[in-house]
C-alpha cells in the first residue's frame, strides 16, 4: 500500500499503454516514457509493464505501509527516502512507515516510481494506464490527490543487494546512438511523411532549425516554436489515424509532435514521424527545451530499437544476478 501525502497536478497511473482501441477512438495513454518504466520494473524483477506512478508536476511524498522495494528512474527528482538521498536509476528496499519524496528535478522531465509488483489498478481494455482525456484507467480515471491509497500487486520483492542495485541511465549508456548537440538541443530522428512534398521550399529548415518546446504542450502533443513553415499549395485533406510521434503541421505553420495522449485522427499536413525509438527522449524533453529534428530511414530507426533491446537485456542480466 501506497499513501499520497503530497502531489503536483498532473502525475498519474501508468503503464505501456493500450495499443489495441484506437480504431474506435481510445488514445494508447502509457508512460511518456516507456523505455524509464521498462528499466525501472526490470529492476524489480517485475514484468516490463506493470504499472508505476508517472510524477511530472512536483513535489510528491508518498508513505509506504508495508515493506517492499521501488526503483526511481527517469528524471532525477532529488529523491529521499526519509532523510537519506536517493539515486536515480536505482532500486532499494524500502520499510513500513518510511516517507518518499521526489522534488523538481535536476535534469529531465519525468520521473517512474516503480514498486515491487506494480501498482494494483483495475485494468481496462488490456491495461493500467489512466487517461485523462476519457476520464478513465489508472486510479479512478484522473490525476493523483492528497489521501489517495493506492494497492500494490501481491508479487514479493525480490532480494536486492544491500544499499540497492542501479545501472547507468541510458542517455549515458547510449550515448553513441542517442546524441544532443554540444549546447543540449535534443536531437530527434524523423522519417518524411505523406505530405513532405508539401513543404518543399520549407523542407531544409524543418531539419536545420532548433525548434523550441511551448508552453501549449502536453501528453497528448508537443507544441513547437520557431520559424513557421508552410506548405507550397493548399489542400483539403480527409482525417487520417494518428499515432504517437506523428508530426503535424497546422496552419499556423509550428508543428506539432503527437504523443502518448495522441488523438486517434487528425487532418493536419504530416511532414515527418519521429522513429518509436527517440519517443522516450520527448518525454523527458522538459517545456521551454530545445529539439531539432534529423532525417533518418528505417535502418536508423532499426539499430535504435536493436540498442535499446541491448541496453534492457543488460538491466535484466544484472538483475539476474542477485
Amino acid at each position: 500500500m501506497i499513501e499520497v501525502l503530497t502531489t503536483g497536478p498532473q502525475n498519474t497511473v501508468q503503464d505501456l499503454g493500450r495499443s489495441l482501441y484506437r480504431n474506435i477512438g481510445v488514445a494508447i495513454s502509457g508512460a511518456m516514457d516507456g523505455l524509464a518504466l521498462r528499466v525501472g520494473n526490470r529492476l524489480l524483477g517485475n514484468p516490463d509493464g506493470l504499472a508505476a506512478l508517472e510524477v511530472q508536476t512536483f513535489p510528491l511524498r508518498v508513505r509506504f505501509g508495508a515493506d517492499t522495494a521501488i526503483a526511481l528512474t527517469g528524471a532525477d527528482g532529488q529523491a529521499q527516502l526519509d532523510d537519506q538521498p536517493l539515486l536515480p536509476w536505482w532500486a532499494v528496499t524500502v520499510k513500513a512507515g518510511q516517507t518518499l519524496s521526489i522534488s523538481y528535478p535536476r535534469s529531465g522531465a519525468r520521473v517512474y516510481l516503480c514498486v515491487a509488483g506494480g501498482i494494483d489498478v483495475p485494468e481496462l481494455m488490456g491495461s493500467r494506464s489512466t487517461s485523462l482525456r476519457g476520464g478513465f484507467g489508472g486510479f479512478e480515471g484522473r490525476v493523483l490527490q492528497a489521501g489517495d491509497v493506492l494497492a500494490t500487486g501481491a508479487t514479493a520483492a525480490l532480494p536486492l543487494p544491500a544499499g540497492g542495485l542501479g545501472v547507468r541511465p541510458p542517455v549515458q549508456a547510449m550515448a553513441e546512438v542517442f546524441a544532443s548537440d554540444p549546447d543540449g538541443t535534443v536531437l530527434l530522428r524523423a522519417i518524411p511523411a505523406g505530405e513532405y512534398g508539401l513543404f518543399e521550399r520549407d523542407q531544409q529548415r524543418f531539419w536545420r532549425q532548433p525548434w523550441k518546446i511551448s508552453a501549449q504542450s502536453n501528453r497528448t502533443g508537443y507544441r513547437l516554436s520557431g520559424e513557421p513553415i508552410v506548405p507550397h499549395t493548399t489542400m483539403e485533406m480527409r482525417s487520417y489515424g494518428l499515432v504517437p510521434g506523428v508530426v503535424q503541421v497546422p496552419p499556423g505553420g509550428e508543428p506539432i509532435i503527437q504523443l502518448s495522449d495522441a488523438n486517434t485522427a487528425g487532418g493536419y499536413p504530416k511532414i515527418a514521424g519521429v522513429i518509436d525509438a527517440d519517443l522516450w527522449r520527448l518525454g523527458q524533453a522538459a517545456i521551454g527545451s530545445r529539439i531539432r529534428f534529423v532525417e533518418a530511414g528505417p535502418q536508423e530507426a532499426i539499430a535504435a530499437e536493436q540498442a535499446i533491446e541491448a541496453y534492457l537485456e543488460d538491466v535484466q542480466r544484472l538483475r539476474a544476478m542477485f
